[in-house]
């Protein structure tokens, strides 16, 4: 198992829990929908290289900046580091992961 796996099951474990705290603290049913398809479109991405299949690898990529380029917009509009800075931050340390790991196979 390499890197960019463990990075694409990590980020869609705490996208997941990010949506069950924003349902939690805020009621949001939108963070919990969202949070849930997303992790878990990454845990399946993470299987997916896993089993051999490279296309995972960018479906993890794919879900990933789609997930960086929403919480940058809503750390630029809120202002509030916590979740979306974090989330940003995680985002792109795992992005560069895949891409490291996707480039040296």
């Amino acid at each position: 198992m390499n890197l960019g796996i463990v990075a694409a099951f990590t980020y869609g474990i705490l996208a997941i829990i990010g949506g069950i705290v924003g349902y939690r603290n805020a009621g949001s049913q939108v963070s919990l929908t969202s949070g849930t398809i997303s992790g878990l479109l990454l845990i399946f991405s993470a299987v997916i290289q896993l089993l051999g299949q490279n296309w995972g690898a960018i479906l993890a990529m794919i879900i990933t900046v789609a997930l960086v380029i929403f919480f940058t917009l809503r750390l630029a509009k809120t202002r509030k580091f916590m979740p979306a800075g974090l989330m940003a931050i995680l985002g792109m340390v795992a992005l560069i992961v895949m891409l490291y790991q996707l480039m040296t196979q």
